[in-house]
Order: structure tokens, then C-alpha cells, then sequence
């Protein structure tokens, strides 16, 4: 369920008309319902009721701080994977405490700016960076809570950009090796080990991996257990699916129900990383209708987002109902047409083959599902400015991110000096 509805022929989000809000922030503009975010978080949250769980948002599927900020005062932790991302979980009022440091790249800088914070829990996926945390704690007289990332060699059964569990990924450290590793930990200085962690891939609409994965998970910890390492603590991590079109997703409920089965009597707490259940159905992206081009084989309707606005649909081939910001008339003409931006790529696309009522030029779109991996993977691609964010709350709405200027871009780049114009003269802007 989401709060952008029809109300009066003009879809709204919550009390606001996407209309209204395009005469403000222009087009192409995101926009994010704070009812559905609050509503999702709390389905979610309701779900683990029993256990001695914490939930840490996954910041990667929607950064920006209005949004961590509204998580956070449901009581939400972060999930971060970056120095970044854990800068804007502080700055959008997440406590330390409750700050997971996930990923397979930490950096020297990142870990120390990460144990400087005091946050909760870093989450080592190798042994080489098992070695640099031991050597960056000590060198600043501190202790790292950890948990270590196992690879259970499960397949998600998504798509294989976003698998993360099994045995030819990146991430985490090979069952066949994580014993030896957690039996090493208790050698090192500097480092405590907290728990076990594991996530296995994003878009999850089959519970059975995660059914895989879990038992997998139990059957370790009581192995290290039997070592002597007293695991208390385990991390779940995210990847729980949604529906952006008529696919089936398993619903919180569903899911939170399969943890209490398998995991529910192994006496440890739980850390959860949502992130595209909580955010994905809370966000549209509104886009202008440039002209329609009519072809001989197919129509195309030309729009000012583009693959650098929302690029999930050129990456991942994935699919995002598109629908009319103004509701058709009856017996408006439907026809079918490709979405497409003003991108020189071919795979500048947000919807292909889809019947659509006739448009003009200056009609709204709404691309629904935008809220998770939309702004966060945009980019300036042909040197189009990020568009900005626009969060809703009941009748009021706030721009939570401006639109980037072409001047504040060129700004943050140089001519040298040896470059000089056909006059003789040093290529200097504003000359």
C-alpha cells in the first residue's frame, strides 16, 4: 500500500497534488510519501514482534537525510556502506549506537572515522580487513565490535547483479572458511567479536533462500558454539522483495514469521538492514512529456527523466508502472508506446511496449516505485543536473533536495593553465 492516489482527477501524494509540486521543483522531480514510509517501517517492525531485534535502514536504497531523519524518529537504526553514508546517518540524527557498518571496501579512513563515532557494530567480510581493523582500533586505543559476514552459497534467485549470498560473490567470507577465521578473532587486539552476520541479495520475492540461508546460519552458530565461541548476536541483514508490477512479494508478516521459525529459539538478538521494502513504493518519479514520435514500428514517448534520473530500468532491464499524473478521460484513446529520455543512448529508456492514454507535449507522468534506487544511483550523465527531492507530509511538502545547477557543476572543475584560448589568452571562465 502507498499514499499516491488519485483525488480529483490529479494524483496526489497524501494531500499534495504532484501538480503543484511540478510548478515548484520543475520536472523531472522524486517524490517521497512520509505516511508510506512510516506505514512500511512499522509493518515491518510489527513483523519481529517477540524478538530482540534491531532494524538498521539500508541508507543505500534512499540517502537522503529527510528521509533517514523520518526513519530515525520511528526509532530505526542505519545500515551504512560508506564514510558517506555514515556521515549522513549522524547528521540526519541516527544514533551511533544503533549505526551498522556494512561492505566489502572499507577503507583505513572509513574504520577509524567509523570507530571515532562509537557506532554499534562493523561487519568484517575478509580477513585482510579483519587484519586492518585489529591495526586501526589498536593504533587508537579502542575495541571494535564486530560481526563477521558469511557467504552461505545461496541463490536468491534474482537478478545476478543484486545476488550478494552466493559462493562466486564479493561479499562475505566462504562457510568453508569462516571457522578458522572467527577462531582467529580472539588472537587479534583490538577487536570483539559481537556475532555472525549474513546477506544473501536485494529483491527477494521467494522466502525459500532466505529459508536456506537461515538454517545454514543456525547450524553454524551452533558449530561455533561446540568451538566455544559463544555467539549471541546474529545479523539478517535485508533484501526482502516488493511488488513493482503484478509479481507476488512475500509480505513482512510472511517473512518475520520464517525468522521466529528457524532462528527463534537460538537465544541471540537480531539485526535487520531493510531497505527497498521500507522505501521502494514510497517514492515516484514525475516526469514531463517532451513530444510524442510516431514511428513505423513503434511510438515514442519522449520525456525529460532519463536512465541518469532513475537507471534501474537500462541495469537491471527492471520493470516501473508508469501512469498519468492528470487521470484520462472516459473513452480516452489508449495506445501502446516506449517511455524514453533525451539521453544519446539507446538504453535510455523507463518503460518499453506500455499503453499509455494519447499525451501532448507538457503532460505529467509518474513513474511509481522510484523510492528506493532511484535518486541515490542517479548521476549528471550528458551533464543533466540531479533532480531534486520533494518529501510529503499530509497537506504540507518541503524540497529536501534542490536541483543541482549546470553552473554549480562547471564550478567544481578547473582549466589549467597551459591550455590557452585561439587569442593567446589563458582559457579562464567568466572571460
Amino acid at each position: 500500500m502507498d499514499h499516491f492516489q488519485y483525488r480529483d482527477g490529479e494524483l496526489c501524494a497524501e494531500g499534495v497534488s504532484l501538480l503543484q509540486m511540478a510548478e515548484e521543483a520543475g520536472t523531472p522531480f522524486f517524490c517521497y510519501s512520509t505516511a508510506t514510509l512510516e506505514r512500511h517501517y512499522r509493518v515491518f517492525s510489527d513483523s519481529l514482534d517477540g524478538l530482540d531485534a534491531t532494524i538498521c535502514y539500508a541508507i543505500k536504497a534512499n540517502s537522503n537525510i529527510a528521509v533517514i531523519a523520518t526513519l530515525a524518529n520511528l526509532g530505526a537504526g542505519a545500515d551504512v556502506v560508506s564514510g558517506g553514508e555514515l556521515r549522513r546517518a549522524l547528521a540526519a540524527g541516527v544514533p551511533a549506537d544503533k549505526i551498522v557498518f556494512s561492505g566489502v571496501g572499507k577503507t583505513r579512513d572509513e574504520l577509524a572515522e567509523a570507530l571515532s563515532a562509537g557506532i554499534m557494530q562493523i561487519n568484517v567480510e575478509s580477513e585482510p580487513e579483519l587484519n586492518l581493523l585489529s591495526d586501526v582500533a589498536t593504533s587508537m586505543g579502542v575495541e571494535a565490535d564486530i560481526a563477521i559476514r558469511i557467504n552461505p552459497d545461496v541463490d536468491a534467485r534474482t537478478h545476478e547483479k543484486i545476488t550478494t549470498g552466493k559462493s562466486e560473490n564479493k561479499f562475505g567470507i566462504e562457510l568453508a572458511l569462516a571457522r578458522n577465521v572467527f577462531s582467529r578473532v580472539h588472537e587479534l587486539p583490538g577487536v570483539r567479536l559481537r556475532g555472525v552476520a549474513v546477506h544473501i541479495g536485494s529483491q527477494l520475492t521467494d522466502l525459500e533462500p532466505y529459508r536456506a540461508a537461515y538454517e545454514r546460519v543456525a547450524e553454524f552458530v551452533h558449530e561455533l558454539r561446540a568451538d566455544g565461541i559463544d555467539i549471541r548476536h546474529v545479523d539478517l541483514g535485508g533484501g526482502l522483495g516488493i511488488p513493482y508490477g503484478e509479481e507476488k512479494a512475500p509480505s513482512p508478516a510472511e517473512y518475520g514469521a520464517l525468522v521466529k521459525s528457524v532462528l527463534g529459539n537460538l537465544g541471540c538478538s537480531l539485526t535487520f538492514e531493510p531497505g527497498r521494502v521500507i522505501a521502494g513504493n514510497a517514492g515516484v518519479l514525475v516526469t514531463r512529456v517532451i513530444f510524442v514520435k510516431e514511428g513505423v514500428s513503434r511510438r515514442f514517448c519522449i520525456v525529460d527523466g532519463a536512465m541518469n534520473d532513475l537507471i534501474r530500468p537500462s541495469l537491471y532491464d527492471a520493470f516501473h508502472a508508469v501512469i498519468p499524473v492528470v487521470a484520462p478521460p472516459s473513452g480516452a484513446t489508449w495506445m501502446k508506446m516506449d517511455v524514453v529520455g533525451p539521453i544519446c543512448e539507446s538504453g535510455d529508456f523507463i518503460a518499453k511496449e506500455r499503453n499509455l492514454p494519447e499525451l501532448e507535449s507538457g503532460d505529467l507522468l509518474a513513474v511509481r516505485t522510484a523510492g528506493a534506487y532511484g535518486a541515490v544511483m542517479s548521476s549528471a550523465y550528458n551533464s543533466r543536473p540531479l533532480a531534486p527531492e520533494v518529501l510529503v507530509r499530509g497537506d504540507s511538502y518541503s524540497v529536501v533536495r534542490k536541483r543541482m545547477t549546470v553552473e554549480a557543476m562547471i564550478d567544481m572543475e578547473d582549466i589549467p593553465g597551459w591550455l590557452v584560448t585561439p587569442e593567446g589568452k589563458t582559457a579562464e571562465r567568466g572571460e
